[in-house]
């Protein structure tokens, strides 16, 4: 079993044990949403407990105004222009000025090395049972003159120093020359995205929905070039009978048509909205990036199809955003990528 094998393990036991101590949402249909109905993804988005709910296959967004506003203009490869993403403000080449933020590895007798985040296996050692730190040479970058000992809380597991920083200093195609190094860098998190859609006059009542139905299932699989999802969110909460709110997005086509369509077979809370990707798109990707990455070694630790909770730019991460990956990734369609390098170039 892989590493992203065990990611989808835990999340899929965690999502069930969540869903049992719930009584009003609907049940998911996990094997039409992780399964049969779509194909599996590299990678899937974390789950959390809040205003949003379990990520399925897609994501949209609709709007419960019937007077729903024209699509966004498309780009030449067919997408809304809103959605493309600025990739090339993280490109690098030799000599740029660049910083990095994460682990530090020193070994030994060796250069020490900063390690792209990757998935790990939470397994809980014994004291003094834990393995030396190390990092696979694909994600790992030198860092020539690099002051270990001034780094904060530098621990030493069985010879091997590790500790959290943040390194400024100039690229050198593999390595960096450093200028300078300080505490790590915190992001806040952003949290999970919240529904797209306004509550309707009086607020989302809780009320069932039939999203799982054969008829729906149906429905989405036949228009699975235009429409992507569904997503299940909580727009109050998780509590007892709070309402739950299904969302289903249309990349292409007329929303309110869609719509239409839609409900004659669907009956519950609807959010419909304008999206990036449908699911055929979303798949499209996802294979593209598998065929690119089986073929060559880009420095990816992570990638999918379509963003899980908005249909939109598939996100990958990668130790760093070069034109060489760039070129080798153009065949995915740019636009539809969100490149996430943990080798950012500093302006």
């Amino acid at each position: 079993m892989n590493q992203t094998d065990e990611v989808d393990d835990l999340l899929t036991r965690a999502g069930a044990r969540w869903r049992a101590d719930q009584e009003a949402p609907p049940e998911p249909d996990l094997e039409y949403m992780l399964g049969g109905g779509r194909k599996n993804r590299r990678w899937v988005p974390a789950l959390a407990a809040a205003s949003v709910a379990v990520v399925a296959a897609g994501v949209l967004s609709v709007l419960p105004d019937p007077k729903t506003p024209a699509p966004p203009a498309t780009s030449a490869t067919g997408t809304p222009q809103a959605f493309a993403q600025g990739n090339d403000k993280w490109l690098v080449k030799p000599g740029d000025k660049v910083r990095v933020s994460g682990e530090i590895i020193a070994v030994p007798g060796k250069a020490p090395v900063f390690c792209a985040p990757l998935a790990k296996t939470a397994i809980g050692y014994l004291p003094g049972k834990e393995p030396a730190p190390s990092c696979p040479a694909d994600f790992a970058v030198e860092l020539n003159g690099l002051q270990v000992d001034r780094i904060p809380g530098v621990t030493t597991i069985k010879g091997v120093r590790t500790g959290q920083a943040s390194v400024t200093g100039i690229w050198r195609d593999g390595s960096i020359d450093v200028q300078q190094q300080a505490e790590p860098i915190r992001t806040a998190d952003a949290g999970l995205p919240k529904l797209p859609c306004a509550a309707p006059p009086g607020g989302w009542p809780s009320k069932p929905s039939n999203i799982w139905s054969t008829a729906v299932k149906t429905f989405l699989a036949a228009h699975a070039a235009q429409a992507y999802g569904p997503v299940t969110y909580y727009p109050n909460g998780t509590s007892r009978n709070a309402p739950v709110v299904m969302m289903v997005g249309v990349a292409h086509g007329d929303l309110a048509a869609f719509r239409t369509a839609f409900e004659k077979v669907y009956s519950g809370n609807l959010c419909v909205a304008p999206v990036l990707m449908s699911n055929a798109d979303s798949d499209r990707v996802r294979e593209t990036l598998n065929g690119i990455l089986s073929k060559q070694n880009l420095g990816v630790s992570m990638s999918g199809g379509a963003d899980g909770m908005t249909g939109g730019a598939a996100p990958v991460q990668l130790l760093v955003y070069t034109e060489q990956v760039k070129a080798a990734l153009t065949p995915v369609g740019l636009d539809l990528l969100d490149v996430q390098p943990a080798v950012r170039p500093v302006r």
